[in-house]
This record gives C-alpha cells, sequence and structure tokens, in this order.
C-alpha cells in the first residue's frame, strides 16, 4: 500500500501546483484523471477510488465527487438497446463524481457470440468525451486481465494511461488490519494472540495465489474470532471490561482459514514442502 500512498501523494501535489497556476492564467498541461487499478481482491482499490474522489473534489476538479460503483452486470443488459439505457442512466449518477467499473475486462466476452459488451464500452468512450470534465472513471481487476483489456482497443488506451498497481498485503499489514478491527470494535490482542495472528498470516502469505482475499482475510477471520470468543464466554458467570475485551489465541480458530490456503496443514500450522 506504500507505493500507492506515494502515487496518490504525488498525482495530489500535481494538481494542487496545476490549480495555482490555472489560478494565475499560466499555461497548465493537460492531464487525464481516468484510471486504471490493477490488482488482487482485497487490497483497498475501492477505498482508494472514493478518496481519490474526495481528493478531486476537494481541489475543485470535480464538483461532488462521490462514488459509483458497478461491475459488468449493471451495465450489459440482454437485449437490443437496454445496454445504452443501463450505461447512460449508469453514467449520470455518477456525473460531477466517479465511476469505478471492477473486473472490467468482463465486458469483453471470452466467446464468441451476441454481446452488448462492447456496446457498453463503445458508450462509456463516447460519454469520457462528452463529460471530460465532469466524469472520472476507475476500471480495476486483476493486473494481467486489465492490461490485456486496456490494449485490446486503442480508445481505452488513448483514456487511460494512468495505472495504480496494489500488491498482496505482507503479514505485519494483514495483522495491522486485523488489529485496527480490534481497535474499532473495543477488542485488544494479548501478546500469544498476536504471535498466533502473525504465524497464520505469514503462512497465509506464503502460499498464497492470484485469488488470496487478503484484507477480506483478515476480516473473514476477525468475525470468526469474536465468534469463537462469544462461545467462549458464553459459559462464564462472571464478565467484566476486560474478560470481554480480550480475544486469546483460542479465539483464533485455526480451522475457518483452511478455504484461503489449501496447500496449509492449519491444524499444525505446518506447510508442505515444495
Amino acid at each position: 500500500m506504500e507505493n500507492i500512498k506515494e502515487e496518490v501523494k504525488t498525482l495530489t501535489n500535481f494538481l494542487k501546483i496545476q490549480k495555482v497556476r490555472a489560478e494565475r492564467g499560466l499555461a497548465q498541461t493537460s492531464v487525464s484523471l481516468h484510471a486504471v487499478f490493477c490488482g488482487p481482491p482485497g487490497t483497498g482499490k475501492t477505498t482508494v477510488a472514493r478518496l481519490m474522489g474526495r481528493i478531486y473534489h476537494g481541489l475543485g476538479f470535480l464538483k461532488k465527487g462521490h462514488l459509483i460503483e458497478t461491475d459488468r452486470t449493471g451495465l450489459v443488459a440482454g437485449y437490443v438497446g437496454q445496454t445504452a439505457q443501463k450505461v447512460d442512466e449508469l453514467i449520470n449518477s455518477a456525473l460531477d463524481g466517479v465511476l469505478f467499473i471492477d473486473e472490467a475486462y468482463a465486458l469483453v466476452p471470452k466467446e464468441a457470440g451476441r454481446d452488448f459488451g462492447q456496446e457498453a464500452i463503445d458508450i462509456l468512450l463516447k460519454r469520457m468525451e462528452d463529460y471530460r470534465d465532469r466524469l472520472v472513471i476507475i476500471v480495476a481487476g486483476y493486473t494481467d486481465e486489465m492490461t490485456t483489456f486496456i490494449e485490446s482497443n486503442p480508445g481505452l488506451k488513448s483514456r487511460f494511461n494512468r495505472y495504480f498497481y496494489f500488491n498482496h498485503y505482507k503479514p505485519e499489514e494483514l495483522l495491522a488490519i486485523f488489529e485496527k478491527m480490534c481497535g474499532k470494535s473495543h477488542f485488544h490482542l494479548t501478546p500469544s494472540t498476536q504471535d498466533k495472528l502473525q504465524t497464520m498470516f505469514a503462512e497465509l502469505y506464503a502460499n498464497r495465489n492470484s485469488t488470496f482475499g487478503n484484507a477480506r482475510v483478515a476480516r473473514n477471520l476477525f468475525e470468526k474470532s469474536i465468534e469463537q470468543q462469544a462461545n467462549r464466554l458464553a459459559v462464564l458467570t462472571s464478565l467484566n471490561d476486560e474478560v470481554l475485551t480480550t480475544l486469546l489465541p483460542e479465539d483464533i480458530p485455526i480451522e475457518t482459514v483452511k478455504v484461503h490456503a489449501g496447500k496449509v496443514d492449519w491444524q499444525n500450522l505446518t506447510v508442505p514442502s515444495r
């Protein structure tokens, strides 16, 4: 995430200077605010898109800066004439803000046949031109698929030239996400609980694949942990704040993370030799 923070900071500073130059009557460099967010799920793409909308609004580049999220199902219909209507309605709702299209490459069908995905792309490209000062579009998805998607269409390639690359969260970042969730919900971890989580996240990270959920893994584990804690506390007759807010190692359910890393023996916290 540090690389993303730096890129957002650089873009923000550039836009600030552009604004000052405009106020002083100096020439400005034309810059496209449309962007491609590349990376696996759960790495903060939607969160950063929402942040950028607020930044663009704060600097006066967008009147509202709100975020509208969609994917193929929100853009493409099954019958003639319906796709254009869906796209236009969505764009109208996103005007003066940001339209975020997740897994945008799904607009291009993998198999030959009647499909209105290309129609949706064509309309998007035209509306980007029609509303160049009122609409920012961010397309997102896996890196390889997004690169192929943009490169396959000259219109897309000419309009999307700003790329942000989101990497998998590292073990210490996953632990920090878990701890942040704890703080927001009035929970805290014992040192031994932290150690257990660090080991688990390290194993998950080492065995990640393209579908690794990143922050979603931390969120799911947190939710299961507080459920497990509730089971532990339910049989107690006396509960004080310290007991209610403490997560112990036994509250972290190892078996629930099996689905996130098929090669890990979570019962023994070992990884098969490669």
